[in-house]
């Protein structure tokens, strides 16, 4: 899967804010009901739930990270090669991964600084490839003005 994930010469906080309010414009623009994280390292630096959203998607977000963190690549992309005709115990089996801390499904994408994983941007709450969709958008929209 060629997704032309952006890499950035830097990205910190004040990037995750930008990103995170035009992902933010974006699920409003289209009326989703979504949370949204991002994350460098391990700290949470952007976290939002849109009106009429849940606590039940912050765990969403978690577990879609968890799987960008562990494999370096989206979420949809670990799907798509590891999880085959909805087996998800297959893939848990496959990697001793724990059901509770991993799902891999459409809607993290990883944060990339000189191609290295430093973060992930996550969103959960619609289907997996409108979340993949919106968060690769402003991923590729920030890298055209990450000139600041």
């Amino acid at each position: 899967m060629n997704e032309d994930i952006p890499s950035f010469e830097r990205f910190d906080h004040d990037d995750a804010w930008l990103l995170g309010c035009a992902i933010v414009e974006a699920c409003r623009a289209e009326g989703l009901t979504v949370t949204i994280s991002i994350r460098l390292g391990e700290q949470r630096v952007f976290h939002v739930g849109l009106p009429g959203s849940s606590a039940d998607l912050d765990l969403w977000v978690e577990r879609k990270s968890n799987v960008v963190s562990h494999f370096g690549e989206s979420s949809m992309a670990v799907s798509q090669k590891f999880v085959r005709d909805g087996d998800l115990t297959g893939f848990w089996t496959a990697f001793g991964l724990s059901s509770k801390r991993y799902f891999p499904s459409g809607g993290a994408l990883p944060l990339l600084v000189g191609g290295a994983l430093v973060g992930v941007v996550a969103l959960s709450g619609v289907d997996s490839p409108t979340e993949h969709r919106i968060a690769l958008t402003a991923l590729r929209a920030h890298a055209a003005g990450a000139s600041r």
